[in-house]
């Protein structure tokens, strides 16, 4: 589907909330620090362009007052200030410490 002004319509199964956390991302090799300016339980939108990076990397996402949820994830989109991933498959901890951080924040 297609919004009025060409751009495809992106519809989302998991709602988004603002995020302001540091992320660390690893690839190709190299680990990079940055910020995290949204998140929901698929995936996280980095501040910074990564197009140099592969289409798979790592994301350690230190989440305010718990833990540290490291997962692989998929570059899913890039642009000149952002740079959005989708994660892989989450374990139980890491299901529920995104659900203790998204939960209080939702609308």
């Amino acid at each position: 589907m297609m919004t009025l002004t060409g751009e495809p319509l992106i519809t989302r199964f998991h709602p988004r909330v603002e995020a302001d956390f540091s992320v660390r991302l690893k690839a190709n090799g190299r680990q990079m620090l940055t910020k995290a300016s949204d998140l929901s339980m698929a995936g996280l939108k980095l501040l910074g362009n990564f197009v140099g990076i592969d289409s798979r990397v790592t994301v350690s996402i230190s989440l305010p007052e718990d833990k540290v949820v490291t997962t692989g994830a998929k570059v899913k989109r890039v642009s000149q200030e952002e740079t959005a991933v989708e994660f892989d498959q989450l374990d139980w901890d890491d299901l529920l410490a995104l659900a203790r951080f998204l939960h209080p924040r939702l609308p």
